[in-house]
C-alpha cells in the first residue's frame, strides 16, 4: 500500500511488484518515495517523472538526523510521520507549499531540519532548540521521545504538548512570513487582531517567562499565545489545524453524536467541508465534540483529549486564520 497525495488516496500494488492502482483498479506511473527506498522511513508515492524521487512531504527535508544512534530511527520515524500528517493538511487547504529550491523573494520557500541531541538525552539541557527561521523549521528529536516531552510539558505547565502540534505550531511561523509579513494590507489586518509584532520579541520571551504575574485569559488560545503577537498567530494557527482535522477525521467517519445540555441537547452533523468552513462553523461543531472526546477520556482515566475552551475572542482569531487560508488558496 502507499498514499499518493494527487488523489488523496491509497493504491496498491496490483502484481505485487511494480503496476499501482487505485480503488477503481486504475493504474498510475507512480513509484514509492525515495525515503522509503533508503530508510522505510515514508508510505507516499511521487510521480516517477520527479527527478528527486521525492513525495511531497519528504522532498522539504533538508536535514535528517544522524542516523548511528540506535534510538534515533524509530524516533525519526515519528516525526516523518507526524510531518507528513501536517503535510497533507495543507494540501487540503491548498496552502502554497514551496521548497527552498523553489524560493525567490517574496516567496518563502520551507525546509526542515530533524536533528539528535545527544545532550539532551544525557544531561535534559537541549543543545538544539526546535523552532523557526526564515522558512527552516529545526525539531530536536527529544521530543520524540515520551517520557523527556511530557517532562518539559508538566515544567512548562503547557495542556497540551506532541509531534504534531509542534509542526503545527512552528510552520504557523512560516505561513505568516510567507502570507502576513510584506503585504501592508494583511499586516494592518494582523496587527488589528493580535497587536503589534514589532515590540521585541526577546523582551517579550523573557518577561513571559519571568515571574511577572501574567495571567492567561480567554482572548488567548494558551498561555504561550500571550507572550507575543507571533506566539499568539502560531498558537491560533496550530489550533486552526487541530479543529479542521478533527472536524474531517470525524467526518470521514460519518460520525453523529448528540451532547445532553441543560436547555437543548447539542447536535454534531458534519454534513460540511471543514477545509472549506468558516471559523464559526468549525467552533459551533467542535464544542460538543470536545465534550464528547473528553468524556470518552475520563471513562479511561485520561486527562481531557482536548484541553481548551474556545471563546468569542479566539473564535474571531479562527477567524481571521481561516480568511487568510481561504484568500490564499490554490485549488489543483
Amino acid at each position: 500500500m502507499g498514499y499518493d497525495p494527487a488523489i488523496d488516496a491509497f493504491r496498491f500494488l496490483a502484481d505485487k511488484a511494480t503496476v499501482w492502482r487505485d480503488a477503481a483498479s486504475e493504474t498510475s506511473n507512480v513509484v514509492v518515495c525515495a525515503n522509503n527506498n533508503d530508510f522505510a522511513i515514508c508510505n507516499w508515492l511521487v510521480g516517477d517523472d520527479v527527478e528527486t524521487g521525492m513525495c511531497r512531504a519528504c522532498r522539504h527535508n533538508r536535514t535528517i538526523p544522524d542516523l548511528s544512534d540506535a534510538n534515533v530511527p524509530k524516533r525519526w520515524a515519528r516525526v516523518e510521520a507526524a510531518k507528513r500528517r501536517l503535510i497533507r493538511t495543507l494540501l487540503r487547504l491548498g496552502l502554497p507549499l514551496e521548497t527552498k529550491a523553489e524560493e525567490v523573494p517574496g516567496r518563502q520557500g520551507l525546509a526542515f531540519d530533524f536533528l539528535h541531541d545527544p545532550a539532551a538525552e544525557g544531561s535534559g539541557q537541549a543543545q538544539v532548540l526546535t523552532g523557526h527561521d526564515s522558512g527552516v523549521i529545526t525539531l530536536n528529536l527529544i521530543e520524540a521521545n515520551d517520557a523527556e516531552r511530557e517532562r518539559m510539558r508538566a515544567a512548562m505547565g503547557e495542556p497540551y504538548r506532541t509531534l504534531l502540534g509542534h509542526f503545527r505550531h512552528e510552520i504557523g511561523h512560516h505561513y505568516w512570513a510567507r502570507l502576513v509579513q510584506n503585504d501592508p494590507e494583511e499586516l494592518q489586518a494582523f496587527r488589528a487582531i493580535f497587536g503589534d509584532e514589532r515590540i521585541n520579541y526577546a523582551e517579550a520571551l523573557s518577561a513571559h517567562y519571568a515571574d511577572s504575574g501574567k495571567v492567561w485569559t480567554d482572548a488567548y488560545v494558551s498561555y504561550y499565545a500571550t507572550s507575543h503577537p507571533w506566539e499568539d498567530f502560531a498558537e491560533t494557527w496550530a489550533h486552526y489545524l487541530h479543529i479542521v482535522d478533527v472536524l474531517a477525521t470525524a467526518s470521514d467517519l460519518d460520525l453523529s453524536l448528540k451532547v445532553p445540555d441543560a436547555d437543548k441537547a447539542q447536535e454534531v452533523e458534519l454534513a460540511f467541508d471543514p477545509y472549506r468552513a468558516d471559523a464559526a462553523k468549525l467552533a459551533a461543531h467542535m464544542e460538543p465534540l470536545a465534550f464528547a472526546m473528553n468524556a470518552m477520556n475520563r471513562s479511561m482515566g485520561q486527562d481531557d483529549l482536548y484541553p481548551f475552551a474556545l471563546s468569542d475572542a479566539i473564535v474571531k482569531k479562527l477567524d481571521y486564520v481561516a480568511r487568510l487560508v481561504a484568500t490564499n488558496r490554490a485549488d489543483a
